[in-house]
Formats: C-alpha cells, structure tokens, sequence
C-alpha cells in the first residue's frame, strides 16, 4: 500500500511540470503587455521599461519558466503583479467560497437526482418517466452561463427573492450552487436511472420479491444500495471538476472563489497568479482523486489484483 501512495505522488510531478508549462505558455501568447497594463495607459514609456524590467519581462519566455519553475521548486509560486501578495496566500484566501459553492452544488444535484432517478426506473416508461428524462435532457443541454443569467433576472430582478452575486448573505450559495450543480444533476438522474434498471433486473432482486418482501425495502434496500457504486463515482468526479472549473458561475455571481480570482487574473495578464492558481488546483484534484483510489482499495479488495498493490 505504501509503495502504491508513493508511486502515485511521485506520478504527481510530471503532470505539475506539465500543466504549468502548458499554462504558462499559453498565458504569455495571448495579445497585450502586461507591464503596459500594470503601469496604466496614461504611463510614459520610460515607467513601462522599469516595470519590465523589475518583473524580468524582457528575458525569454523560457529563461522566466525556468526561473519560475525553480522557485516553485522551493515552494515560491510567485507574487501577485497587481497586489504583490504570495499567490499562496491568495489562493487559500480564496478557496473556502470554492470549496462551500462545490459542496452545495455536489448536495443540491443529489437531492433532486436520485429520487428521480429511482423513480423513473422503478416506473419505467410512464408519463413520470418521460417528463424526467425530459428534464434530464434539458438539464444537460442548457448551458451554465445562460442558466446563471436566467436565474439572476428571475430570482433577484423580479422575484428579488435571492442576492444577484457575492455572498454577504448566508443564503447567498443557493443560486450559484443551483446554476452550478444543475447539469451534474440532470447527469446524474439519467445515470442513476440507468444503474437502477441494470440492478432491478438481477436475480437476487427476483428472489427478494419472491420471499413476500416490500416493494419499498427491495427497491431502497436491496436494489438502490448496489446501484449506487456508480452513481458516488460520477459525484466523486463532479466535485473535482467543480473545484477546478467553476469559472463561469463564480464569474455570473461574483463569487469570491478561485474560478473568478483565474478568470480575472487572466484579465490582467497576472501570470504568476494564473500559473499558481492552476498548479495549486491541480495538486488538490490530484490528491482528491488519491484517496478515491485509496477507498477504493479498501473497499474492494478485487482493486488491489488491479493495481498490483501489496500489503506493505
């Protein structure tokens, strides 16, 4: 066990190497100067010249990787151009709210998949049925932004029922978290649905019903338990991707999260807060996806065969 964390911590650094030189390429090609923009427009030439010069802008795109790469190294991912803070201390400043808005979404998609879910299944093709999957259909097909901007002007312009952005209420992680988690939902349903109509079909469902027990105890007990190994993978891995990819609706709602300290550090072309930002979440879905692995070994000990994992 301990030489399979090992090996899989050891995987971790390439794929960090990886994604920051991708990142940091990418941010250097987009158009503008980002010392022109630091210093403002109304800047002499002479003050951009300084600033290039004080952030190292003049070198070569892979002379400041490097360098960039060798302070990561030591645990230095840079300060922020704009508020010359650690892009650490930024980040972790900031991923509570992401962290909240995820959990939210994970626990809003939840509540509304599985009953639907189990109830299409257990009521296959009835008018129930349908109407669910179209809604699944729906869910998956209407985009998040739109989704966000559509809430925005029901639930706050006309109804002003909900808080359009930020979180200075402590209800403000319901629109969000609904816009966010909508289309993990509509997933989720047609998944759970799926998985119940492959288990209500096995033999040991026959014999349970054949033993005189409730409807009730064999589809929430006997059927809804194995269906849902599936079901908490799919969720394991929309929680990831929440993490990391919440841009859009923290964007819509001001969200104080990670996903809008990206969005608008690209803006400002920060690159050191764009390449710490994304290396600092790549590490978080790395670790995450870990300890799925690692729960999956304890719980299933055919995984072990899998991986070639020992005891020790």
């Amino acid at each position: 066990m301990l030489k399979y964390i090992c090996k899989r911590i050891l995987m971790l650094i390439p794929v960090i190497i990886g994604v920051s030189f991708i990142v940091f390429f990418i941010v250097n090609l987009a158009p503008g100067d980002t010392a022109r923009m630091i210093a403002g427009s109304d800047a002499d030439q002479a003050t951009v010249e300084r600033i290039r010069n004080e952030l190292g802008l003049e070198d070569s795109v892979f002379v400041r990787y490097a360098r960039y790469l060798w302070g990561g190294l030591h645990g230095d991912l840079g300060q922020s151009y704009y508020s010359d803070q650690p892009v650490v201390k930024i980040f972790f400043q900031r991923l509570p709210a992401t962290l909240l808005l995820s959990f939210w979404s994970v626990l809003f998609s939840l509540v509304i998949s599985l009953p639907l879910g189990v109830l299409s299944a257990v009521k296959q093709y009835s008018v129930f049925d349908n109407c669910a999957m179209v809604f699944a259909l729906l869910g998956v097909s209407i985009p998040t932004f739109w989704l966000g901007i559509l809430g925005i002007l029901l639930f706050s312009l006309k109804l002003q029922f909900l808080p359009s952005g930020g979180n200075e209420y402590w209800y403000s992680f319901l629109l969000p978290a609904i816009t966010n988690g909508f289309q993990m939902m509509a997933l989720t349903t047609r998944m759970t649905r799926s998985s119940m109509l492959e288990v209500i079909r096995q033999d040991y469902i026959t014999t349970a019903r054949a033993k005189g027990i409730g409807e009730r105890i064999v589809v929430l007990k006997h059927a809804l338990r194995n269906a849902l190994i599936p079901v908490v993978t799919t969720a394991g891995n929309f929680l990831i991707m929440m993490i990391g990819g919440a841009v859009v609706t923290e964007t819509i709602f001001s969200w104080p999260g990670v996903g809008r300290l990206i969005f608008d550090s690209i803006s400002k072309r920060d690159l050191n807060m764009v390449v710490g930002c994304v290396i600092l979440v790549t590490v978080i879905v790395c670790i995450i996806n870990l300890l799925v692995d690692l729960v999956y070994v304890i719980v299933d000990p055919k995984i072990k065969t899998t991986y070639g994992i020992r005891k020790g």
